[in-house]
């Protein structure tokens, strides 16, 4: 059974930082894509960052950039969100997801990923 288990999340003030950890299981993501996505209160699921199997390249989405790093230890098969600078707009569930596909590539695209994990709740109070 593959498992991808978010943990890191929590209540933090705006301009502090949280470090999301997912752990996954069950099956090596060490040549699969990996991404972070997120869902605000009442709003669709957004991408927020990717990160390709050998860790280069990532991409970001504009509204995370310069302030969140995705990283990820293929021999631990975990990915990591550093996320500073946060913003009361950054409150959401934030979801671990995983590729399928061989050598796969960073991307934004949901349907790029066929693993999710249950998501970590963040909450920055304005």
């Amino acid at each position: 059974q593959v498992q991808l288990i978010e943990s890191g999340g929590g209540l933090v003030q705006a301009g502090g930082s949280l470090r999301l950890s997912c752990a996954a299981s069950g099956r090596s993501f060490s040549f699969s894509a990996m991404a972070w996505f997120r869902q605000p209160p009442g709003k669709e699921r957004e991408f927020v960052a990717a990160i390709s199997w050998s860790g280069s390249p990532v991409t970001y989405a504009e509204s995370v950039k310069g302030r969140f790093t995705i990283s990820r230890d293929n021999a631990k098969n975990a990915l990591y969100l550093r996320m500073d600078s946060l913003k009361p707009e950054d409150t959401a569930n934030y979801y671990c997801a995983g590729g399928r596909t061989a050598y796969g590539t960073a991307s934004a695209r949901e349907d790029a990923y066929d693993y999710w994990g249950q998501g970590t709740q963040v909450t920055v109070p304005s």
